[in-house]
C-alpha cells in the first residue's frame, strides 16, 4: 500500500446503541470507561444522565438512546461512557456518551463511506457523516461535533461547564 492510499484510511471507534452500530473518529475519543455512578442534575432535559467526575474533573453524561429517540435501558456489565472531544464554537468540551457497547476499532477507507441518506427536510441527518461499508452492512458514522451542537445539547452542557 502506497503512502496516498494509507492516508485515505482512518481509524473509527464502532459500538452499538440496541441492534445499530455506530463509529465516531478515533480522534475524538478520548477515552471509554466503564459505567460508573452518575449523579443526576435536577431540572435537566431526560437525555442528560447527569455528570461523573473523571479525575478530579465534572463531566457531563449524555445518554445517546434517549437523544437518538430509543428507550432507556438498564445498564448492563458491556454498558460504558465514552468520553469524546467535542467542539462547541471556539472552544473544545468533554462530554460523555453513554452506549449499549463499545465493539472495536475498525479502519474505513474513504471510498467505503457513503454520503448520509437523503430523508427530506422534515428528518436530521446532519449529524451523520456518512454510512461506512461492512461485509454485512452499513454503520452509521457520527459526526459528534454536530450532535452535541443542538440547541437543547449545547444549553445543558454550557451550563454544567
Amino acid at each position: 500500500m502506497s503512502v496516498i492510499e494509507a492516508t485515505n484510511v482512518q481509524p473509527y471507534l464502532t459500538f452499538k446503541l440496541g441492534a445499530e452500530v455506530f463509529a465516531l473518529e478515533v480522534s475524538k475519543v478520548r477515552e471509554v470507561l466503564d459505567f460508573t455512578t452518575i449523579t443526576k442534575i435536577p431540572r435537566t432535559p431526560e437525555f442528560l444522565r447527569g455528570v461523573i467526575n473523571l479525575r478530579g474533573s465534572v463531566v457531563p453524561v449524555v445518554d445517546l438512546r434517549l437523544g437518538f429517540g430509543l428507550d432507556s435501558v438498564d445498564p448492563t456489565v458491556n454498558t460504558c461512557i465514552i468520553v469524546v472531544e467535542v467542539a462547541m464554537a471556539s472552544e473544545t468540551i468533554i462530554v460523555g456518551a453513554l452506549a449499549d457497547a463499545v465493539e472495536e476499532v475498525v479502519d474505513i477507507d474513504a471510498a467505503d463511506i457513503q454520503p448520509p441518506p437523503r430523508l427530506g427536510s422534515a428528518i436530521q441527518t446532519d449529524f451523520i457523516q456518512g454510512m461506512g461499508k461492512r461485509e454485512n452492512g452499513f454503520l452509521m458514522i457520527l459526526n459528534i461535533d454536530r450532535i452535541f451542537s443542538t440547541a437543547d445539547v449545547a444549553h445543558v452542557v454550557d451550563a454544567i461547564q
